[in-house]
């Protein structure tokens, strides 16, 4: 998987990063606490990258990310993805998480269930936590068994993936003392 070019953008939840190549998009980097910090972990993912302005596809998808976080019912499921070296198993549990509509969630169970894996939640929970594509693949819409947040591995941990559920209608926003 070999990236043609990356860049870092501006969204609600902070800088987040994408990157590219011919086939698709190979990449998309949550946001780290600064621009800085977004890009360095990118491209320490993704060494042999160079920052370049966005194709068009690449660019409609950051288009859409930047919608989606903004809370406005964007779909990402047109975007471009390069599968290259995803698990043939986990490429299959993202492409029926790209399914699951904004404002929307389900367990890992239920995902396991769906795909003819009874007592396949733990093996979702994995794909989940190597998905290279956030946002465009929602696996923030996944929750644990009851609707439990469950793990989440971006900064920020379960608090960004609870902020994106928010944002995006699937729970409510929860008061604060102030």
């Amino acid at each position: 998987m070999t990236a043609q070019g990356y860049a870092v953008f501006g969204t609600a939840i902070g800088d987040c990063g994408i990157a590219w190549n011919e086939r698709g998009v190979i990449a998309v980097q949550l946001p780290e606490g600064s621009e800085e910090k977004t890009r360095a972990r990118l491209t320490a993912r993704l060494p042999e990258a160079t920052e370049a302005t966005p194709t068009g596809e690449v660019q409609r998808a950051i288009d859409g990310i930047v919608s989606l976080m903004d809370g406005k019912r964007t779909d990402l499921t047109e975007v471009g993805l390069d599968y290259e070296g995803v698990p043939d198993f986990h490429h299959r549990v993202y492409e029926f998480i790209r399914t699951i509509p904004a404002g929307k969630t389900l367990t890992y169970g239920d995902i396991a269930n769906i795909l003819g894996m009874p007592g396949g939640a733990q093996a979702v929970g994995q794909a989940m936590g190597r998905n290279p594509f956030p946002i465009i693949v929602p696996c923030h819409r996944v929750l644990a068994a009851g609707g439990k947040d469950g793990g989440f591995s971006a900064r920020g941990g379960v608090a960004t993936k609870r902020r994106m559920l928010v944002i995006e209608g699937a729970l409510a926003d929860e008061p604060t003392l102030f």
